[in-house]
């Protein structure tokens, strides 16, 4: 997901987004545990979409101090 898409959306959407990621994080750590997992490279990916979510989720705190 492009952090474009990511900021369109409000801040509900992004915690629902934010706790979907998370639950899919524990799945695939949960796969990689039992050597279920078949694309490993599909950890990073996760994570990476829960750092820039979790980013987009302070840049509009922050801004909505600054108001």
């Amino acid at each position: 997901m492009k952090a474009s898409e990511i900021r369109e959306k409000n801040m509900v959407e992004l915690n629902k987004e934010l706790v979907d990621l998370k639950s899919e994080l524990f799945k695939l750590r949960f796969q990689l545990a039992t050597n279920q997992l078949e694309n490993p490279m599909k950890l990073k990916d996760v994570k990476k979409s829960i750092a820039k979510v979790k980013t987009i989720i302070r840049e509009k705190e922050l801004s909505g101090a600054e108001k």
